[in-house]
């Protein structure tokens, strides 16, 4: 499945692949070789961190390569989510929720995995319509058994648990009935981004990319 438009809600982003990418690009050059890169292996909705001076910039290069969905992770602020907007973000992703920045999602129109890590989050999301949620941080918080114990009383939502996730662990998130996607760093590691492994990134993306939800 490739994305066929922008304007694709939160859990259509989350069903395009098994894996979202949670990438921190530190040079915006690397940005479209490794979309590419990604996108190749089948892993289509890619999460740029706002944690660098030239995440923007990356963003807005990614968007420019076609398959992908190329969204902004860190969100923090109402300011963020403008700029994430104006870079061409086609989704959000927040470790957390605060009602300022989901009203500013929500003014922006920009489709967002807002985060929770307790039954009160959850539930307050769930409130406010968020059916899919980001589970962070999903290994510290409690992992995959933690996420499982959630799912029978709040069987109305959906998660993308993300850190501490890896091809290792993975497929433990992706068994459960209340999981769309996980969000991993590992099919793009910081050492072959370096070093312009674009074939060996594809690679990982691929594998990744098959593994079963």
């Amino acid at each position: 499945m490739t994305p066929t438009q922008a304007s694709l809600r939160a859990e259509d982003i989350c069903r395009l692949a098994p894996i979202v990418p949670v990438l921190v690009v530190h040079d915006v050059a690397h940005a479209i070789p490794l979309a590419k890169a990604l996108v190749a292996g089948g892993l289509y909705a890619l999460e740029v961190t706002l944690r660098t001076p030239v995440a923007l910039e990356a963003i807005k290069a990614m968007s420019t390569v076609e398959g992908g969905v190329v969204g902004a992770g860190t969100l923090l602020s109402p300011d963020d989510v403008a700029r994430a907007k104006d870079a061409g973000a086609q989704f959000g992703v927040s470790p957390g929720a605060t009602d300022r920045l989901l009203d500013a999602c929500e003014a922006q129109d920009l489709p967002t995995l807002p985060g929770a890590s307790t039954a009160t989050e959850a539930m307050r999301l769930l409130e406010r319509g968020y059916r899919v949620q980001k589970f962070f941080p999903a290994e510290a918080a409690g992992g995959a058994p933690f996420l499982k114990s959630l799912g029978a009383p709040l069987p109305q939502v959906q998660f993308c648990p993300t850190g501490g996730i890896s091809a290792q662990n993975a497929p433990d998130y992706l068994r459960l009935p209340n999981v769309l996607c996980a969000g991993g760093s590992w099919v793009a590691p910081a050492n072959m981004v370096a070093a312009g492994d674009w074939d060996g990134i594809t690679r990982l993306a691929r594998a990744a990319s098959q593994l079963a939800r």
